[in-house]
């Protein structure tokens, strides 16, 4: 059963101003994930599309990120394959697993100017 389905669209200009500050970076992204987008030529592409997953998820989770939660602990990873998933750790974590979330599937996209997600959610 589908519990939520969040969207979310970041502009990459805004994202390349907000990534200048290492307190942003430090406070949005874990390590992995600025591993990861540093390793890319367009990386405030990657960071946008990072970022807006973690707004279409707290969209889809109907609560926004409240209640102790933190863009950190929203970690955008990869399979093998290169498919985005989700690794869900910390407080949020725990509010994932009260609301017995089965599972969480998205979707990433961004071209030059634009990053979107979007984020389903099934119990």
């Amino acid at each position: 059963m589908i519990i939520g389905i969040g969207t979310d669209i970041a502009e990459v200009q805004r994202i390349v101003k907000s990534i200048e500050n290492k307190s942003f970076l430090e406070k949005v992204f874990s390590k992995v994930e600025i591993a990861y987008c540093e390793s890319k030529v367009n990386k405030a592409e990657s960071y946008a599309a990072r970022f807006a997953a973690k707004e279409a998820f707290f969209k889809a989770l109907g609560t926004g990120w409240r209640g102790g939660m933190a863009f950190k602990e929203v970690e955008v990873m990869n399979d093998e394959l290169g498919k985005p998933t989700l690794n869900i750790i910390g407080e949020t974590a725990v509010i994932i697993k009260d609301k017995n979330i089965k599972s969480i599937h998205v979707s990433l996209s961004h071209v030059k100017d634009f990053a979107m997600a979007t984020v389903v959610i099934e119990g």
